[in-house]
């Protein structure tokens, strides 16, 4: 696997970039031809955590995971695991969606876990309401959800607010 490394605030030293490389070595079983991979990985800090985000886009899916800790190395060790269950908890649904050779990226010849395989369960119909972002960030807040549909008066559009992991909002527009 290719694998790009950045650091965002963060020297990468060449004992880290062994490190990293090692670890994402672990992925290169999941996949048919690992060569033709690549793998973008951020390394950056706040505050006192290290934070890595690692991406690996392939012809159908993107794979992404984004861990932190006090300590890189433990934040590493993390989102390699994080990624790795990714890939064995969809492996089932890999195999369904995709039969035989049309799904090229992933080598599904790995031991399966046992795994419920998800569906939706709930349904839900709303009238999406014309207001502003601030509106809606209001809206969401005392819904005390983690994300709002609303048809955003600013971009004349349909819009989701939603809360990020670092505590700020983030806005999708749908075109």
């Amino acid at each position: 696997m290719k694998i790009n490394i950045r650091g965002d605030k963060v020297k990468i030293t060449k004992a880290i970039r062994d490190y990293i490389e090692s670890k994402i070595a672990r992925l290169d079983r999941y996949f048919e031809k690992p060569e033709d991979i690549k793998a973008g990985v951020v390394v950056r800090v706040r505050n006192l955590e290290q934070i890595i985000e690692v991406t690996v886009p392939t012809s159908k899916y993107t794979l992404r995971a984004e861990e932190a800790h006090s300590d890189l190395y433990a934040a590493i060790d993390l989102v390699i695991d994080k990624l790795e269950a990714q890939i064995r908890k969809n492996k089932t649904r890999f195999k369904k969606r995709y039969q035989e050779n049309e799904f090229l990226d992933f080598n599904l010849d790995f031991e399966e876990e046992e795994i419920n395989d998800s569906q939706i369960v709930k349904r839900k119909n709303i009238e999406a309401q014309l207001m502003t972002e601030e509106e809606a960030i209001l809206q969401m807040s005392l819904l005390n959800h983690d994300f709002f549909l609303f048809n955003n008066a600013d971009e004349n559009c349909y819009s989701v607010v939603y809360l990020r992991k670092d505590g700020q909002y983030g806005i999708i527009n749908a075109k």
